[in-house]
């Protein structure tokens, strides 16, 4: 009996292009159910979750820097200062702001709000380097030990600030690199933003707590809202400079330093989302790039010792399915289009209505392993509260999931000239709207 459906001329070889080729055909659905598995771990099994917390008197508080990093942000700067400053129920902290060659109102606006905020400091980068270039100037002039990375369209929740730090007093929590929180959307108003909300939902609801529960930590950092051990930020060379994605990036820099990193569910931030179709496809773009570089950064390291970390492998082995499967996609979506041309002219109406009904059904059992997916964090994720955006889970299981294959896609070439030293952190100035 031949189980091989691709024929190479060699036997062992059609048995291993079979089985990639089966593996990535059902990648997706497979991924649904796993995540969807380790929700189920993290929520009935996972024991270290936080359950108490301790009130830690103001005397004894230890002192944290709110690092914001900022570029041409004079529609949220404002706003976002005024927050942290009035807002947080902790009082021994300083807002480090630095601003990263602002060309808009953004210099004139941080130097009011400094005379009327002792405890604001602003750093001024006279050009621009990118996100993580100013992360790593701030830590030069961060007084803090403790320091908080916040967007400059980011405010965390008010008892943010102690929540994190009930984490690095705990017991055994000397090597916690980093503590990074749980995602919400802010702006909600277009159906755009309302999609996303169920996205991130998803994304931290699922993937994080898997992480959490099942390989002890997490390989992610919400880089908008992600409390740092300042000593660990400088142990490992601190940002890269020519990332994407600089918080991917040292959250896996820090695995490799023995460094642990948590994921904490209940501790909130909100954070203003792209709006448009356009802006969005920007972010997107920088994630996807962000994320190959990552994988071609370690993959040597994890390939040559594949089992040093485990949790580590297998996270590779997602990430580097999940670019196969981009591939793949795109592949078998021309060879699926040809065919069918091919058919049409030919006439073959019985062939056609074939094709069509096994992508009929494979596509059916994709889109059942994401509503599961995306169920289970609706309904784990801030206590069920959002399972009313459940609504808007086809838009986001067909819609933004064709637009990670399209951005892995055009940014692959991208990141390898990256991490072959063509890369460059500067940032351009995001899209925003005025309220």
């Amino acid at each position: 009996m031949n189980l091989t459906i691709i024929e190479t001329g060699s036997p062992t070889l059609n048995i291993l292009v079979t089985c990639l080729f089966v593996i990535l055909l059902t990648y997706p659905i497979l991924g649904g159910f796993a995540w969807f598995i380790g929700a189920f771990c993290y929520t009935f099994v996972f024991k270290h979750k936080q359950r108490e917390w301790i009130d830690i008197p103001t005397e004894i508080e230890p002192f944290i820097t709110i690092m914001v990093p900022a570029h041409n942000e004079e529609v949220v700067i404002e706003d976002t200062i005024e927050y942290l400053m009035n807002r947080l129920n902790y009082t021994n902290y300083e807002v480090l702001v630095t601003d990263d060659g602002s060309t808009d109102s953004t210099p004139e606006i941080l130097a009011r709000l400094m005379e009327k905020y002792k405890n604001l400091r602003v750093v001024r980068i006279e050009k621009n380097k990118g996100k993580a270039h100013a992360f790593n100037v701030g830590i030069n002039f961060a007084k803090g030990e403790l320091i908080l990375s916040n967007d400059a369209d980011t405010v965390p929740e008010p008892d943010a600030l102690w929540k994190y730090v009930n984490y690095f007093i705990q017991k055994e929590s000397r090597n916690i690199a980093a503590i990074t929180s749980n995602m919400d959307v802010q702006n909600r108003s277009t159906l755009v933003g309302k999609s996303q909300t169920v996205e991130f939902s998803s994304i931290v609801g699922i993937i994080k707590r898997t992480q959490t529960s099942v390989f002890g930590t997490i390989y992610a950092y919400s880089g908008a809202n992600t409390m740092y051990r300042k000593d660990a930020l400088i142990d490992v060379g601190m940002f890269r400079q020519d990332r994407a994605t600089e918080d991917i990036s040292i959250a896996w820099d820090h695995q490799f330093s023995g460094w642990l990193s948590i994921f904490a569910a209940d501790i909130i931030f909100f954070m203003e989302v792209p709006e448009t179709l356009n802006m969005l496809y920007k972010q997107r773009k920088r994630w996807a790039k962000g994320g190959t570089e990552v994988w071609l950064t370690n993959f040597r390291r994890v390939f040559l010792h594949p089992f040093q970390n485990l949790g580590r492998t297998a996270l590779f082995v997602d990430q580097t399915f999940s670019i196969l499967w981009t591939f793949f996609f795109w592949i078998s979506t021309i060879l699926f289009l040809g065919r069918f041309l091919y058919l049409l002219f030919a006439g073959s109406t019985s062939d056609i209505l074939f094709m069509l009904a096994v992508a009929f059904v494979f596509v059916c059992f994709e889109m059942l392993a994401g509503a599961l997916q995306l169920l289970a964090s609706l309904v784990i994720d801030d206590r069920g509260r959002k399972i009313k955006y459940f609504m808007f889970a086809p838009l986001y299981m067909l819609f933004y999931w064709m637009m990670n294959a399209v951005t892995i896609l055009m940014t692959f070439i991208p990141a390898v000239k990256t991490i072959l030293g063509f890369g460059t952190g500067v940032w351009v100035s995001p899209e925003r709207r005025q309220k």
